[in-house]
């Protein structure tokens, strides 16, 4: 909570009269409003000046008008669920938990551990003058977590790239059609994820070591339905991408994604900036897509994830299309992070 108050300490303690105010004008427009559910939920990245939804690895990321705040999904099933690890297992996934130890990271206390990654995912909405449209937003950004620290102490650096039209629509005059370097800002202003969606170093850390104890993990508050399947295949994107854990967890964490059920494997696969690789893949029938983790054919490091469509029904896109990607470009351990520039 002193973290919490701390954050936004600069503004003064509004005045009862006005909080109330507030709070009717807020239920007169709760009770007159009405929400529409839309299909899917791929993700989406964000972009300042307007509200973007990402839902992946179980937690949603909402970023509005620059501030981006981290929350949990609500982890209660319907009732207690035990889950046995099934007697399965997928190549691909096998061969990358065999070379896990062969390139190791050993960040320590103090130390901050830095990825530089690429990713692509749709954008659509009122695209300018109340028009609606869609595209296909593009970044490349590098972010400092600390290892043993919070969260909130992480650090981003964001390269929007040249916006792509997305299939059947046009690219509106509003998409980024040049790259442009932004300054280092804090990458969260708050974190509300359970303690077992945390993706730190110093958490994936105490994970358990081996597959049949990591797929009890993957599947924590979930389900037995196609719905829980489809969040723990997430979830380990989760603990892949923008993050690190020691080999011994990392190698369990491929032999138990490779038992949950529907992953096959795609032995053509490209990452999204082009790299051939090999991937371990489950289709998402609710979105009409294939979620593809793609790996090195001969180092089997983790190159990052794609999302193609195969139902162009549910997609409303051509099959083959790739909608979205999230590439691991490179990963390190250094000693600080920059100062991050206030927010304004």
């Amino acid at each position: 909570m002193t973290r919490l108050e701390n954050l936004r300490a600069e503004v003064p303690v509004p005045d009862p009269a006005d909080l109330r105010a507030e709070e009717e004008r807020l239920m007169a427009a709760v009770s007159g409003a009405s929400v529409a559910e839309r299909p899917g939920r791929r993700a989406f990245r964000p972009r300042r000046g307007s509200v973007v939804m990402l839902a992946a690895a179980g937690t949603a990321l909402v970023l509005a008008g620059g501030t981006l705040a981290v929350r949990g999904d609500d982890p209660s099933p319907r009732r207690p669920v035990v889950h046995v690890m099934p007697n399965a297992s997928v190549e691909v996934l096998d061969r990358a938990a065999d070379h896990a130890p062969r390139t190791e990271l050993r960040p320590r206390p103090g130390q901050y551990l830095v990825f530089e990654t690429e990713s692509m995912a749709g954008v659509e909405g009122d695209v300018g003058g109340g028009v609606y449209g869609r595209y296909l937003s593009r970044g490349r950004r590098t972010t400092w977590w600390p290892v043993n620290g919070p969260s909130l102490d992480a650090v981003v650096l964001e390269t929007v790239l040249p916006a792509r039209p997305y299939p059947g629509y046009p690219l509106p005059a509003t998409a980024p059609r040049t790259a442009r370097t932004g300054v280092p800002e804090k990458l969260l202003d708050f974190d509300q994820r359970p303690e077992y969606l945390r993706t730190d170093y110093a958490y994936l850390s105490r994970l358990p070591a081996d597959p049949r104890g990591m797929y009890r993990h993957l599947y924590t508050g979930l389900g037995d339905d196609e719905e829980a399947h489809r969040e723990a295949w997430s979830r380990v994107l989760g603990m892949l991408y923008e993050a690190y854990m020691p080999a011994p967890q990392r190698a369990a964490l491929f032999r138990a994604a490779g038992a949950i059920p529907g992953v096959t494997v795609v032995r053509d696969a490209r990452d999204g900036t082009g790299r051939k690789g090999v991937a371990a893949a489950r289709i998402d029938r609710r979105a009409g897509t294939r979620v593809e983790y793609v790996f090195d054919p001969r180092t089997y490091a983790f190159l990052g994830e794609r999302t193609v469509v195969v139902d162009p029904a549910v997609a409303r896109a051509p099959a083959g299309t790739v909608l979205s990607y999230a590439t691991m470009l490179k990963a390190g351990v250094v000693d600080k992070a920059p100062i991050p520039r206030p927010r304004d």
